[in-house]
């Protein structure tokens, strides 16, 4: 092969590898952004249910819905606000193995890149 094929075969796993590494990039930091938002969710939650556990059990308390609020009992609240607790962990867990995932690719990518590099090196 002709050192030009060569370099052009380099040009284009790099061209890729930069793409690849952009696009993981990326995706990366979105999950780090959702991971976020799950967290102070589940933050906000938390806070939530400690002050409303202060509060006597047979006050009234409302659920917003849409646009509207619905007289809702006290440990009716507390459950959806549980749900969404565990609810919120497990989008996490999945997100962190997505993370897991794509660096794990991305790291692939550079390491074939990498012996690409000195395959042909040696070829020369």
């Amino acid at each position: 092969m002709t050192s030009k094929g060569v370099d052009l075969e380099l040009k284009k796993a790099f061209q890729e590898l930069q793409a690849k590494v952009l696009d993981t990039t990326q995706k990366l930091k979105l999950a780090d952004l959702q991971i976020d938002s799950y967290n102070k969710s589940i933050q906000h939650a938390n806070l939530t249910q400690h002050e409303l556990k202060s509060y006597p059990g047979d006050t009234n308390m409302y659920n917003g819905v849409g646009r509207m609020f619905l007289l809702t009992p006290p440990d009716e609240i507390v459950k959806m606000l549980s749900e969404k607790v565990n609810t919120s962990k497990d989008k996490i867990k999945e997100l962190e193995t997505s993370k897991t995932y794509l660096e794990r690719s991305m790291k692939e990518s550079e390491e074939n890149l990498r012996e690409l590099v000195a395959s042909k090196q040696k070829d020369r």
